[in-house]
């Protein structure tokens, strides 16, 4: 699973956004709710301050005795509002609001300015507002009267009420990053559809199905690339079409021309075999080119019976003709047709019996066997072995083995690792061939080398070959 894919990184995305712009908007709207509320309650409150004094006039005579101080205490008070009035030394009202007044809201006050403060008392937020006195003199102008009235009330609910406030913001932020998320799956679904159609119509592609296409919805970018992959699709379908028509044209050619040979090839033959008896009585450079015009023909004649079988694996025409066979007595019998008894260290105990088609056996043991003889050196050792539903064949020799860049390509056709190996004169079809025919049988051969050094082929058949 891809803990990070594009549908992770468009999601984790768009909610950060979603998030971020939330709490940004719930952000600002809680802080200007907040300094709207706390800035009308200081308004209001003063408002109350400033019009309950102005009902206080006029204030009588100065200075005031300790009964107008009490009266304008009591006036200024209420249920939500307690009071202290102070008048030089003297004050009237709640002492418990005198620690609450500060120097610095005094001095505002004694300034001539109607102030406030915001202040906590034990454990609760208050709100203090003052203002001072004035009284009218003969010329119209006011001066102060020296008292000067303070009242303060609870914040409590205004705190609540910016509470209720955060917790709605919080909620609304949670609330939008759920239809964030919601959203966002939606839009990642429509845009990952046509990338995840790509992808899937790629794999395809590379599977080698060349008529994958892609449908092309709408005009944006995911539309054009659709467009591109089809186009490529498309001329990447009748460029493989063109090579294979050409392949094809190839191999028939090649067919064709080995069967036409196979004709004048089996009169050279006829020939090479009365100068080989002749050869002998003939000295010199005659000799000489008697017999390389015999080991030419002969060769040639492998490498014409070599592509016509090469043919028929491409044209699917290889067929097997199926036997319960001793495996052992068919190697047997191809060592000593060939003349190999001798030279082969042979292990090969009877009783493997398999359902194979003992032609092609022969085909395989000739190719690496031959193999080994000409391109290794002796000893040469085969070895047959049994496995359960499996039967298998090595042979071993032990040359110069195989060097690690021919190891890839040593069942090629036409591959031939002079470089490493002695040189002969096999036409390179013989390895792929017997490769052929071990796939045909449902098995398979592989090379290596062997630890003392050399080539080891390993061949290995099933007992039991099932056909369609």
């Amino acid at each position: 699973m891809k803990l990070w894919g594009l549908r992770t990184r468009l999601l984790l995305a768009f909610s950060l956004l979603v998030v971020i712009t939330a709490a940004t908007v719930a952000g600002v709207v809680y802080a200007l709710s907040r300094t709207t509320i706390l800035q009308q309650t200081q308004d209001s409150t003063a408002r109350v301050l400033v019009d309950k004094a102005a009902a206080l006039y006029p204030l009588g005579p100065l200075p005031p005795s300790d009964g107008t101080l009490s009266r304008i205490s009591g006036e200024l008070s209420d249920r939500n509002l307690s009071s202290l009035v102070f008048y030089a030394d003297k004050a009237s009202g709640n002492e418990q609001l005198r620690s609450l007044i500060t120097p610095e809201l005094r001095e505002h006050v004694q300034a001539g300015h109607v102030a406030w403060q915001r202040v906590v008392a034990e454990g609760a937020p208050m709100l203090v507002v003052g203002t001072r006195f004035t009284i009218a003199l003969p010329n119209g102008q006011r001066q102060t009267s020296g008292i000067e009235a303070y009242i303060a009330r609870s914040m409590i609910p205004e705190e609540q009420s910016i509470g209720e406030l955060a917790t709605r913001a919080w909620l609304i932020g949670g609330l939008a990053l759920v239809f964030a998320i919601g959203l966002a799956l939606l839009a990642a679904r429509g845009v990952l559809r046509p990338v995840r159609e790509l992808g899937d119509a790629a794999h395809r592609l590379g599977e080698g199905d060349l008529r994958t296409r892609i449908s092309v919805r709408g005009s944006d970018e995911l539309a054009g690339v659709a467009r591109t992959f089809n186009e490529m699709a498309e001329a990447l379908q009748s460029h493989v079409g063109e090579l294979k028509r050409m392949e094809a044209d190839a191999r028939r050619f090649v067919a064709d021309v080995s069967h036409e040979l196979r004709t004048p090839l089996a009169a050279l033959t006829a020939v090479a075999d009365v100068l080989e008896q002749e050869a002998p009585r003939l000295s010199g450079d005659a000799g000489r080119a008697v017999r390389l015009s015999i080991d030419e023909t002969h060769h040639l004649t492998r490498l014409v019976n070599d592509l016509i079988e090469v043919s028929r694996f491409d044209a699917g025409a290889a067929s097997l003709a199926l036997e319960e066979t001793d495996v052992a007595e068919v190697i047997t019998a191809s060592l000593r047709v060939r003349g190999w008894a001798g030279e082969v260290d042979a292990e090969l105990p009877t009783g493997i019996f398999a359902r194979l088609d003992p032609r092609r056996l022969d085909v395989i043991v000739a190719n690496l066997v031959g193999n080994a003889l000409r391109h290794g050196e002796k000893p040469v050792s085969l070895r047959l072995a049994e496995a359960g539903e499996w039967c298998t064949l090595e042979v071993a020799d032990r040359g110069p083995g195989l060097a690690p860049e021919v190891l890839p390509h040593v069942f090629d056709r036409f591959y031939k690792a002079d470089s490493a190996r002695k040189r002969s004169g096999g036409s390179g079809l013989g390895l792929a061939i017997a490769w052929e025919n071990a796939r045909l049988h449902g098995g398979t051969l592989s090379a290596a080398n062997g630890t003392d050094g050399g080539a080891v082929f390993t061949v290995r058949l099933p007992r039991q070959v099932v056909t369609a």
